[in-house]
Protein backbone atom coordinates (compact mmCIF):
# COMPACT_ATOMS: atom_id res chain seq x y z
CA UNK A 1 0.00 0.00 0.00
CA UNK A 2 1.33 3.42 -0.62
CA UNK A 3 1.73 5.49 2.23
CA UNK A 4 -0.24 8.22 0.54
CA UNK A 5 -3.10 6.14 0.34
CA UNK A 6 -5.49 6.77 3.14
CA UNK A 7 -7.52 4.63 4.86
CA UNK A 8 -11.33 4.86 4.24
CA UNK A 9 -13.24 6.34 7.27
CA UNK A 10 -15.73 3.75 9.06
CA UNK A 11 -19.25 4.70 8.74
CA UNK A 12 -20.60 6.15 11.32
CA UNK A 13 -23.52 4.93 13.08
CA UNK A 14 -26.62 7.42 13.09
CA UNK A 15 -27.44 6.29 16.53
CA UNK A 16 -24.12 8.04 17.54
CA UNK A 17 -24.40 11.59 15.54
CA UNK A 18 -24.73 14.48 17.57
CA UNK A 19 -25.86 17.66 17.03
CA UNK A 20 -27.78 20.70 18.74
CA UNK A 21 -30.83 19.49 17.96
CA UNK A 22 -30.85 16.04 18.72
CA UNK A 23 -28.95 17.15 22.14
CA UNK A 24 -31.86 18.91 22.88
CA UNK A 25 -34.30 16.57 22.24
CA UNK A 26 -32.46 14.25 24.51
CA UNK A 27 -32.27 16.51 27.42
CA UNK A 28 -36.11 16.70 27.02
CA UNK A 29 -36.78 12.74 27.65
CA UNK A 30 -34.17 12.78 30.39
CA UNK A 31 -36.00 15.96 32.29
CA UNK A 32 -39.50 14.42 31.46
CA UNK A 33 -38.30 11.20 32.95
CA UNK A 34 -37.03 12.67 35.79
CA UNK A 35 -39.79 15.00 36.21
CA UNK A 36 -37.17 18.24 36.51
CA UNK A 37 -38.73 21.46 35.06
CA UNK A 38 -36.58 21.98 31.39
CA UNK A 39 -36.70 24.51 29.01
CA UNK A 40 -36.36 22.03 26.24
CA UNK A 41 -39.14 19.41 27.42
CA UNK A 42 -41.53 22.62 27.91
CA UNK A 43 -40.90 23.74 24.17
CA UNK A 44 -41.90 20.21 23.26
CA UNK A 45 -44.81 19.63 25.26
CA UNK A 46 -45.99 23.60 25.80
CA UNK A 47 -48.14 23.40 28.90
CA UNK A 48 -51.94 21.98 28.18
CA UNK A 49 -53.47 24.70 30.51
CA UNK A 50 -54.44 26.70 27.90
CA UNK A 51 -56.74 28.63 30.76
CA UNK A 52 -54.48 29.59 33.44
CA UNK A 53 -52.04 30.69 29.98
CA UNK A 54 -54.54 32.68 29.13
CA UNK A 55 -55.11 34.50 33.05
CA UNK A 56 -51.24 34.81 33.52
CA UNK A 57 -50.92 36.46 29.93
CA UNK A 58 -53.99 38.68 30.72
CA UNK A 59 -51.41 39.97 33.54
CA UNK A 60 -48.93 40.42 31.83
CA UNK A 61 -50.59 42.95 29.80
CA UNK A 62 -52.19 44.49 32.40
CA UNK A 63 -48.86 45.39 33.85
CA UNK A 64 -47.30 46.65 30.97
CA UNK A 65 -50.10 48.92 30.81
CA UNK A 66 -49.64 50.33 33.69
CA UNK A 67 -53.28 49.48 34.59
CA UNK A 68 -54.09 48.95 38.25
CA UNK A 69 -56.18 45.39 38.52
CA UNK A 70 -58.63 44.21 41.65
CA UNK A 71 -55.51 44.20 43.89
CA UNK A 72 -52.33 46.11 44.16
CA UNK A 73 -49.96 43.08 42.85
CA UNK A 74 -51.17 41.00 40.08
CA UNK A 75 -50.55 37.58 41.37
CA UNK A 76 -51.77 33.93 40.87
CA UNK A 77 -51.80 30.99 43.09
CA UNK A 78 -51.60 27.67 41.59
CA UNK A 79 -52.86 24.48 42.87
CA UNK A 80 -52.51 21.00 41.82
CA UNK A 81 -51.66 17.47 42.77
CA UNK A 82 -47.80 16.07 43.06
CA UNK A 83 -46.62 15.88 39.53
CA UNK A 84 -49.48 17.40 37.77
CA UNK A 85 -47.36 19.76 36.46
CA UNK A 86 -47.13 22.88 38.43
CA UNK A 87 -43.28 22.92 38.00
CA UNK A 88 -43.73 22.67 34.30
CA UNK A 89 -46.30 24.94 33.91
CA UNK A 90 -44.55 27.31 35.85
CA UNK A 91 -41.39 27.25 33.28
CA UNK A 92 -43.85 27.48 30.52
CA UNK A 93 -45.04 30.85 32.05
CA UNK A 94 -41.23 31.91 32.94
CA UNK A 95 -40.83 31.57 28.42
CA UNK A 96 -44.22 33.59 28.20
CA UNK A 97 -43.14 35.72 30.32
CA UNK A 98 -39.53 36.65 28.77
CA UNK A 99 -41.22 36.85 24.95
CA UNK A 100 -43.16 39.41 26.46
CA UNK A 101 -39.88 41.00 27.63
CA UNK A 102 -40.25 40.64 31.49
CA UNK A 103 -37.33 39.83 33.62
CA UNK A 104 -38.06 35.76 34.92
CA UNK A 105 -37.01 34.46 38.49
CA UNK A 106 -38.05 31.14 39.41
CA UNK A 107 -37.68 29.72 42.92
CA UNK A 108 -37.81 26.89 44.45
CA UNK A 109 -39.11 26.82 48.35
CA UNK A 110 -36.52 25.01 49.73
CA UNK A 111 -34.91 24.92 53.40
CA UNK A 112 -32.39 27.39 52.26
CA UNK A 113 -35.26 29.50 50.64
CA UNK A 114 -37.65 29.16 53.46
CA UNK A 115 -40.87 31.33 52.63
CA UNK A 116 -41.04 33.18 55.89
CA UNK A 117 -37.60 34.65 55.40
CA UNK A 118 -38.04 37.61 52.46
CA UNK A 119 -34.40 38.37 52.69
CA UNK A 120 -33.79 34.77 51.25
CA UNK A 121 -35.96 34.81 48.88
CA UNK A 122 -35.40 37.96 47.72
CA UNK A 123 -31.62 37.18 47.12
CA UNK A 124 -32.68 33.94 45.67
CA UNK A 125 -34.98 36.07 42.97
CA UNK A 126 -31.90 38.10 42.14
CA UNK A 127 -29.77 35.08 41.50
CA UNK A 128 -32.15 33.46 39.26
CA UNK A 129 -33.61 36.38 37.44
CA UNK A 130 -33.04 36.36 33.82
CA UNK A 131 -33.60 39.23 31.47
CA UNK A 132 -35.15 38.11 27.60
CA UNK A 133 -31.86 38.12 25.96
CA UNK A 134 -30.79 35.75 28.56
CA UNK A 135 -28.78 38.03 30.46
CA UNK A 136 -28.28 37.00 34.08
CA UNK A 137 -26.71 40.25 35.71
CA UNK A 138 -29.88 42.41 35.43
CA UNK A 139 -29.57 44.28 38.20
CA UNK A 140 -26.43 45.84 37.48
CA UNK A 141 -27.74 45.74 33.86
CA UNK A 142 -30.70 47.53 34.41
CA UNK A 143 -28.46 50.23 36.21
CA UNK A 144 -26.65 50.91 33.71
CA UNK A 145 -29.26 51.42 31.17
CA UNK A 146 -31.09 54.34 33.41
CA UNK A 147 -31.26 57.66 31.38
CA UNK A 148 -31.18 60.45 34.40
CA UNK A 149 -32.79 62.48 31.35
CA UNK A 150 -36.00 60.00 30.24
CA UNK A 151 -39.24 60.16 30.97
CA UNK A 152 -39.38 56.55 32.97
CA UNK A 153 -36.30 58.00 35.24
CA UNK A 154 -38.59 61.00 35.92
CA UNK A 155 -41.79 58.28 36.64
CA UNK A 156 -39.06 56.31 39.39
CA UNK A 157 -38.06 58.98 41.59
CA UNK A 158 -42.18 60.84 41.45
CA UNK A 159 -42.65 57.23 42.91
CA UNK A 160 -40.03 57.26 44.92
CA UNK A 161 -41.33 60.75 46.69
CA UNK A 162 -44.81 59.22 46.40
CA UNK A 163 -46.06 55.94 46.64
CA UNK A 164 -42.31 54.80 47.60
CA UNK A 165 -42.03 57.53 49.91
CA UNK A 166 -42.14 54.92 53.13
CA UNK A 167 -39.15 52.96 51.67
CA UNK A 168 -36.17 53.85 53.89
CA UNK A 169 -34.04 56.89 52.50
CA UNK A 170 -31.18 54.68 51.25
CA UNK A 171 -33.02 53.90 47.80
CA UNK A 172 -33.51 57.56 47.02
CA UNK A 173 -29.88 58.23 48.53
CA UNK A 174 -28.47 55.85 46.77
CA UNK A 175 -30.59 56.65 43.28
CA UNK A 176 -28.93 59.95 43.58
CA UNK A 177 -25.65 59.12 44.20
CA UNK A 178 -25.71 56.03 41.46
CA UNK A 179 -26.12 58.98 39.45
CA UNK A 180 -23.68 61.83 40.14
CA UNK A 181 -21.04 58.78 41.12
CA UNK A 182 -21.42 56.55 37.68
CA UNK A 183 -19.67 58.65 35.43
CA UNK A 184 -16.63 59.12 33.71
CA UNK A 185 -16.19 62.88 34.89
CA UNK A 186 -13.78 63.64 38.14
CA UNK A 187 -15.56 62.55 41.44
CA UNK A 188 -16.89 59.13 39.81
CA UNK A 189 -16.48 56.04 41.59
CA UNK A 190 -17.20 53.28 39.72
CA UNK A 191 -15.92 50.81 43.17
CA UNK A 192 -19.12 53.01 45.00
CA UNK A 193 -21.72 52.19 42.05
CA UNK A 194 -21.04 48.67 42.02
CA UNK A 195 -21.96 48.43 46.07
CA UNK A 196 -25.06 50.91 45.23
CA UNK A 197 -25.59 47.86 43.08
CA UNK A 198 -25.09 44.98 45.07
CA UNK A 199 -27.00 46.73 47.77
CA UNK A 200 -30.10 47.14 45.82
CA UNK A 201 -29.52 43.50 44.81
CA UNK A 202 -29.51 41.84 48.50
CA UNK A 203 -26.35 42.83 50.34
CA UNK A 204 -25.56 45.55 52.95
CA UNK A 205 -24.37 48.59 52.51
CA UNK A 206 -22.82 50.44 55.36
CA UNK A 207 -24.60 54.31 56.24
CA UNK A 208 -21.25 55.50 57.00
CA UNK A 209 -20.34 54.89 53.81
CA UNK A 210 -23.38 56.40 52.15
CA UNK A 211 -23.29 59.65 54.25
CA UNK A 212 -19.59 59.96 53.49
CA UNK A 213 -20.58 59.63 49.77
CA UNK A 214 -22.93 62.31 50.25
CA UNK A 215 -20.99 64.72 52.03
CA UNK A 216 -18.69 64.56 49.14
CA UNK A 217 -21.36 65.53 46.36
CA UNK A 218 -22.57 67.89 48.31
CA UNK A 219 -26.34 66.64 50.11
CA UNK A 220 -24.81 65.57 53.53
CA UNK A 221 -27.15 66.56 55.11
CA UNK A 222 -30.40 65.75 52.55
CA UNK A 223 -31.08 62.53 53.81
CA UNK A 224 -31.69 61.29 57.70
CA UNK A 225 -31.39 57.59 57.48
CA UNK A 226 -33.67 55.28 59.81
CA UNK A 227 -32.70 51.99 61.00
CA UNK A 228 -34.90 49.18 59.18
CA UNK A 229 -35.04 45.29 59.78
CA UNK A 230 -32.89 43.15 57.25
CA UNK A 231 -36.55 41.53 56.30
CA UNK A 232 -38.08 44.85 55.95
CA UNK A 233 -35.72 46.01 54.04
CA UNK A 234 -35.88 42.74 51.71
CA UNK A 235 -39.61 43.73 51.02
CA UNK A 236 -38.53 47.13 49.95
CA UNK A 237 -36.03 46.49 47.53
CA UNK A 238 -39.25 43.82 46.51
CA UNK A 239 -41.28 46.78 45.69
CA UNK A 240 -38.34 49.25 44.47
CA UNK A 241 -36.91 46.72 41.93
CA UNK A 242 -39.47 46.18 39.56
CA UNK A 243 -39.61 50.07 39.32
CA UNK A 244 -36.14 50.19 38.67
CA UNK A 245 -36.39 47.21 35.78
CA UNK A 246 -39.39 49.76 34.29
CA UNK A 247 -37.18 52.65 34.51
CA UNK A 248 -34.35 50.54 32.70
CA UNK A 249 -37.02 50.03 29.46
CA UNK A 250 -38.29 46.59 31.04
CA UNK A 251 -42.24 45.76 31.61
CA UNK A 252 -41.66 44.56 34.34
CA UNK A 253 -40.25 41.48 36.89
CA UNK A 254 -42.18 37.79 37.35
CA UNK A 255 -41.17 36.23 40.02
CA UNK A 256 -42.45 32.19 40.34
CA UNK A 257 -42.27 30.33 43.46
CA UNK A 258 -42.64 27.04 43.27
CA UNK A 259 -43.56 24.28 46.06
CA UNK A 260 -44.98 26.76 48.10
CA UNK A 261 -46.50 23.42 49.96
CA UNK A 262 -43.27 23.32 51.74
CA UNK A 263 -44.34 25.60 54.58
CA UNK A 264 -46.76 23.12 55.86
CA UNK A 265 -43.22 21.30 57.48
CA UNK A 266 -42.40 24.15 59.27
CA UNK A 267 -43.40 24.91 63.12
CA UNK A 268 -46.52 26.66 63.94
CA UNK A 269 -44.75 29.96 64.54
CA UNK A 270 -43.04 29.48 61.05
CA UNK A 271 -46.11 28.95 59.60
CA UNK A 272 -47.56 31.81 60.61
CA UNK A 273 -44.86 33.86 59.15
CA UNK A 274 -44.94 32.06 56.21
CA UNK A 275 -48.20 32.40 55.82
CA UNK A 276 -48.06 36.18 56.71
CA UNK A 277 -45.43 36.64 53.91
CA UNK A 278 -47.56 34.68 51.40
CA UNK A 279 -50.19 37.33 51.58
CA UNK A 280 -47.31 40.07 51.02
CA UNK A 281 -46.02 37.91 47.86
CA UNK A 282 -49.25 38.54 46.59
CA UNK A 283 -51.03 41.31 47.54
CA UNK A 284 -48.26 43.98 47.78
CA UNK A 285 -48.79 47.28 50.03
CA UNK A 286 -52.18 47.98 49.66
CA UNK A 287 -51.18 52.28 48.98
CA UNK A 288 -48.83 51.29 45.87
CA UNK A 289 -51.28 50.11 43.23
CA UNK A 290 -49.47 49.35 39.64
CA UNK A 291 -46.36 47.65 40.95
CA UNK A 292 -44.74 46.31 37.71
CA UNK A 293 -44.27 42.88 38.81
CA UNK A 294 -46.33 40.09 38.72
CA UNK A 295 -45.77 36.81 41.11
CA UNK A 296 -47.37 33.26 40.76
CA UNK A 297 -47.01 30.48 43.48
CA UNK A 298 -47.44 27.13 43.09
CA UNK A 299 -48.73 24.20 45.74
CA UNK A 300 -50.24 21.25 46.32
CA UNK A 301 -53.96 21.13 46.34
CA UNK A 302 -54.32 19.03 49.23
CA UNK A 303 -52.58 21.54 51.53
CA UNK A 304 -55.93 23.13 53.05
CA UNK A 305 -57.49 19.69 53.75
CA UNK A 306 -53.87 18.46 55.05
CA UNK A 307 -52.72 21.43 57.06
CA UNK A 308 -55.50 24.18 57.35
CA UNK A 309 -57.93 21.97 58.68
CA UNK A 310 -55.82 18.92 59.64
CA UNK A 311 -53.16 20.81 61.96
CA UNK A 312 -55.79 23.28 62.91
CA UNK A 313 -53.67 26.10 61.59
CA UNK A 314 -56.79 28.00 60.31
CA UNK A 315 -58.19 28.24 64.28
CA UNK A 316 -55.21 28.25 66.40
CA UNK A 317 -52.76 30.45 64.36
CA UNK A 318 -53.98 33.56 65.13
CA UNK A 319 -55.10 32.52 68.74
CA UNK A 320 -51.35 31.69 68.94
CA UNK A 321 -49.90 34.82 67.39
CA UNK A 322 -52.28 37.35 69.09
CA UNK A 323 -51.67 35.61 72.18
CA UNK A 324 -47.88 37.21 71.61
CA UNK A 325 -49.36 40.43 72.73
CA UNK A 326 -47.18 42.91 70.35
CA UNK A 327 -48.16 44.63 67.42
CA UNK A 328 -45.94 42.65 65.26
CA UNK A 329 -47.46 39.84 66.06
CA UNK A 330 -50.90 41.12 65.84
CA UNK A 331 -50.26 42.25 62.07
CA UNK A 332 -48.68 39.09 61.40
CA UNK A 333 -52.03 37.13 62.68
CA UNK A 334 -53.78 39.91 60.35
CA UNK A 335 -51.87 38.60 57.35
CA UNK A 336 -51.25 35.09 58.17
CA UNK A 337 -55.46 34.88 58.13
CA UNK A 338 -55.03 36.87 54.46
CA UNK A 339 -52.69 33.96 53.22
CA UNK A 340 -54.84 31.13 54.85
CA UNK A 341 -57.44 32.99 52.79
CA UNK A 342 -55.59 33.23 49.27
CA UNK A 343 -55.24 29.16 50.00
CA UNK A 344 -58.79 28.10 50.91
CA UNK A 345 -60.17 30.84 48.00
CA UNK A 346 -58.06 31.96 45.32
CA UNK A 347 -56.29 28.63 44.36
CA UNK A 348 -56.63 27.92 40.48
CA UNK A 349 -56.69 24.37 40.20
CA UNK A 350 -54.78 22.75 36.92
CA UNK A 351 -57.20 21.04 34.55
CA UNK A 352 -56.42 17.16 34.29
CA UNK A 353 -55.37 16.54 30.89
CA UNK A 354 -58.42 15.40 28.67
CA UNK A 355 -58.31 12.59 25.71
CA UNK A 356 -57.44 15.13 23.43
CA UNK A 357 -54.41 16.55 25.16
CA UNK A 358 -53.13 13.05 26.35
CA UNK A 359 -53.20 11.85 22.69
CA UNK A 360 -51.39 14.74 21.71
CA UNK A 361 -48.51 14.55 24.62
CA UNK A 362 -48.31 10.39 23.30
CA UNK A 363 -47.73 11.69 19.83
CA UNK A 364 -45.25 14.15 20.78
CA UNK A 365 -43.31 12.27 22.81
CA UNK A 366 -43.34 9.34 20.46
CA UNK A 367 -41.93 11.22 18.03
CA UNK A 368 -39.34 12.71 20.74
CA UNK A 369 -38.52 9.51 21.74
CA UNK A 370 -37.66 8.38 18.28
CA UNK A 371 -35.34 11.37 17.45
CA UNK A 372 -33.78 11.88 20.71
CA UNK A 373 -32.29 7.82 20.42
CA UNK A 374 -32.44 7.56 16.14
CA UNK A 375 -35.00 4.64 16.70
CA UNK A 376 -38.39 4.47 15.58
CA UNK A 377 -41.06 4.00 18.73
CA UNK A 378 -43.89 1.10 18.48
CA UNK A 379 -46.78 2.04 20.51
CA UNK A 380 -46.83 1.20 23.55
CA UNK A 381 -50.05 0.80 26.59
CA UNK A 382 -48.74 3.32 29.07
CA UNK A 383 -51.26 3.84 32.03
CA UNK A 384 -55.40 3.40 31.78
CA UNK A 385 -57.09 6.73 31.34
CA UNK A 386 -58.13 7.50 34.46
CA UNK A 387 -59.74 10.95 36.03
CA UNK A 388 -56.77 10.07 38.83
CA UNK A 389 -53.99 9.93 37.03
CA UNK A 390 -51.44 12.68 36.65
CA UNK A 391 -49.81 13.60 33.79
CA UNK A 392 -46.31 13.04 34.94
CA UNK A 393 -46.99 9.58 35.76
CA UNK A 394 -48.93 9.03 31.37
CA UNK A 395 -45.50 10.61 30.86
CA UNK A 396 -43.14 8.52 33.38
CA UNK A 397 -44.88 5.22 32.06
CA UNK A 398 -44.70 6.31 28.15
CA UNK A 399 -40.77 6.69 28.29
CA UNK A 400 -39.97 3.96 30.36
CA UNK A 401 -42.12 1.61 28.27
CA UNK A 402 -40.21 2.81 25.15
CA UNK A 403 -36.97 2.64 27.10
CA UNK A 404 -37.31 -1.15 27.45
CA UNK A 405 -39.11 -2.13 24.11
CA UNK A 406 -35.95 0.01 22.46
CA UNK A 407 -33.57 -2.40 23.87
CA UNK A 408 -36.37 -5.90 23.32
CA UNK A 409 -38.43 -5.42 20.65
CA UNK A 410 -40.13 -8.59 22.08
CA UNK A 411 -40.52 -6.96 25.37
CA UNK A 412 -44.27 -6.11 26.75
CA UNK A 413 -44.16 -3.76 29.11
CA UNK A 414 -47.07 -3.29 32.03
CA UNK A 415 -46.30 -0.10 34.41
CA UNK A 416 -48.50 -0.05 37.65
CA UNK A 417 -48.42 3.09 39.98
CA UNK A 418 -48.64 3.02 43.39
CA UNK A 419 -49.06 6.98 45.43
CA UNK A 420 -46.28 8.52 47.85
CA UNK A 421 -48.14 10.54 49.76
CA UNK A 422 -47.45 14.34 50.74
CA UNK A 423 -45.35 14.47 53.36
CA UNK A 424 -46.61 17.33 56.20
CA UNK A 425 -44.71 16.32 58.64
CA UNK A 426 -42.78 19.27 60.47
CA UNK A 427 -39.19 19.75 59.67
CA UNK A 428 -36.63 19.22 62.55
CA UNK A 429 -34.32 21.97 62.39
CA UNK A 430 -34.59 25.65 61.75
CA UNK A 431 -36.85 26.19 63.89
CA UNK A 432 -35.74 29.03 66.50
CA UNK A 433 -34.45 30.91 62.96
CA UNK A 434 -38.33 32.31 62.34
CA UNK A 435 -39.45 32.73 66.41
Amino acid sequence: MSPAAKKPKPKQNPVDVWDAERLSRRRAVEALRSGVPNADAVTALGSGQSAIEDRFSALLEQVAAGRDGSRPRASLLLGGGFGEGKSHLLTHLGHLARSAGYVVSPVVISKETPLYDPAKILQAAVASATAPDGGRDVVAEAAAALDPDSLAYADLLRWLRGPGRDLNERFEATLLLHQRLGTDAAGGDEEFVDSIVRFWSGDPLPVPDVRRQLKAIGEGNTFTFSPVRARELARQRLRFLPRLLRAAGRPGWVILLDEVELMGRYSLLQRGRAYAELARWLDGERDDTGEPVVVVGAMTDDFEAAVLIGKNDREVLPTRLRGKQTDEYAEMASLAEAGMRHIERDLVRLVPPDTAELDRAYSTLKRLHGAAYGWKPTEVAGLERLGATRMRQYVRAWINEWDLVRMDPSFVPATEVVDVPSDYDEMPEGDASAE
